[in-house]
């Protein structure tokens, strides 16, 4: 079974990317500072969970003035980890893979795509947003003598577990995993189950509620 990691403050660390976004227009826009207020409606939040969420960051604001930009920016991203870099190799160039790889704040988080594979021969060699695509049956030979801490899983759901049997083999520790099943690991593997359709799921029952569907 994958490592069971229980990660504090969730709710609060999945609003995280939504405060670095308005705050880097923000200072894009010369503003020097940001107020809890400002963000709070941004955000259709009360200001109180906005100055809990700034709290877990260390980076005070002063009263009146509000938070400096660049320190709440720089606080954020520590807070998160992205002020370092973690590697990670893309396995499935397939329409989402493809559109992973087109993600360009990617390395504004701190994650960088060193290496992309795929079982399709006609996308093999072929370059996808700057990304070449590897064979996938030279997948353990690529990674093994150096391989990225995490994966991304992005592959159809009844080959994800022997995918993920072979990257562990090479050393992989963490997988973000976009493939509809869940993954048997080992317990010191992370794993981090995205299910596209629970969002669907969320937006359809509202639909539904508010009588709009």
């Amino acid at each position: 079974m994958a490592a069971r990691i229980k990660v504090l403050n969730t709710p609060s660390m999945r609003r995280m990317p939504s405060y670095l976004h308005k705050l880097m227009l923000m200072h894009a826009a010369g503003e020097k500072h940001a107020s809890a207020t400002k963000l709070a409606e941004y955000m259709d939040l009360d200001t109180i969970i906005v100055r809990k969420d700034f709290e877990l960051t260390g980076i005070q604001g002063r009263p009146g003035v509000g938070y400096k930009t660049d320190e709440l920016i720089d606080g954020i991203r520590r807070y998160l980890g992205w002020n370092i870099t973690c590697e990670a190799c893309l396995v499935g160039a397939g329409s989402l893979g493809s559109a992973l790889l087109g993600h360009e704040e990617f390395m504004e988080y701190g994650l960088k795509i060193t290496n992309v594979f795929d079982s399709d021969p006609a996308k093999v060699g072929s370059m996808i947003h700057g990304h070449l695509v590897e064979d996938v049956r030279k997948m353990t030979q690529v990674l093994k003598p150096a391989p990225p801490p995490l994966a991304i899983l992005c592959v159809s759901p009844h080959c994800a577990q022997m995918v993920a049997d072979e990257l562990i083999e090479c050393g992989v520790k963490a997988f973000w995993n976009f493939a509809n099943v869940c993954l048997q690991v080992p317990p010191d593997i992370i794993v981090q189950r995205e299910v596209i359709a629970g969002g669907f799921a969320l937006l359809s029952v509202k639909l539904t509620q508010s009588g709009i569907k």
